[in-house]
């Protein structure tokens, strides 16, 4: 067998995933803030390999929260060859499955709020809203309002193709619900991407970072979001983004999942 592609530390690696994702458990929650333990968040992905994102994170600014993911590589790969054919994405039968996969976080596990993770699959957050009888927290949603209530010219950066149109589309759509016009530009980072994908993390943050020195030495920006939670490891490489850059660049993570704390708590 071909092992060159797989870790040097096997054991470390199923130690420290465990660490990080254990099992589902019928009880609380043993440690963490007394006003989350005993709650249940439903993450709603858009594939299976973001659940470490989501319960890394999760546990840092939840704890005492217990997490039930729902997800399906299938999802991406739907929207994917949609993108790559130009077709609309996502394509409908993906925010079905979604409303399916959010109707068995409530029916099964009985999740008290459900966080649509997914950038690209954002355009689901309507129907699943309608479709349960839980709170709905879109997790770009408190990402968007953040960069907009800064002020300023924003730049969006995202990494996935797939991703661009629909967050454009709900920076525009928070804008007008907040009331307010919006000034940004864009630069997509594919090359980021496939760093991560290939397990090079470091690189990862480090093609982010030249993207923001290159957008801002082409023009004055206010602030930077980053459009896809997968791109919130780049705070582990410059945890101070304002004193490295002269900016905040806001992540996913943080403002999605202090937003479900609010509303959990």
């Amino acid at each position: 067998m071909d092992t060159l592609s797989l870790p040097d530390t096997p054991l470390r690696l199923f130690a420290d995933y465990m660490s990080v994702t254990g099992v589902p458990h019928l009880k609380a929650e043993p440690r963490g803030d007394p006003a989350l333990v005993g709650k249940r968040l439903g993450l709603l992905n858009g594939s299976s390999w973001i659940t470490l994102w989501c319960n890394y994170f999760g546990k840092l600014y939840l704890p005492g929260v217990q997490l039930v993911n729902a997800g399906s590589d299938a999802v991406q790969l739907s929207f994917m060859e949609a993108h790559s054919r130009a077709e609309p994405c996502p394509p409908p039968i993906n925010i079905q499955v979604f409303v399916r996969m959010a109707r068995d976080l409530v029916e099964l596990a009985d999740v008290n709020a459900i966080l649509i993770t997914c950038s690209t699959m954002n355009r689901s957050y309507a129907a699943v809203t309608d479709a349960v009888d839980v709170p709905v927290v879109q997790i770009d949603m408190p990402l968007m309002e953040a960069a907009i209530n800064h002020g300023g010219k924003i730049l969006v950066v995202a990494t996935h193709g797939p991703t661009v149109k629909s967050t454009q589309a709900l920076l525009l759509e928070t804008a007008g619900r907040m009331g307010v016009d919006v000034a940004y530009t864009g630069t997509t980072v594919e090359a980021a991407w496939h760093r991560l994908a290939e397990g090079d993390v470091q690189g990862h943050n480090a093609l982010l970072a030249e993207a923001l020195r290159a957008a801002q030495a082409r023009e004055a920006l206010s602030c930077a979001l980053l459009a896809q939670l997968s791109m919130s490891v780049f705070a582990l490489s410059y945890p101070d983004t304002k004193g490295e850059f002269g900016i905040p660049v806001f992540t996913s993570a943080q403002t999605g999942f202090q937003r479900v704390r609010e509303l959990l708590a």
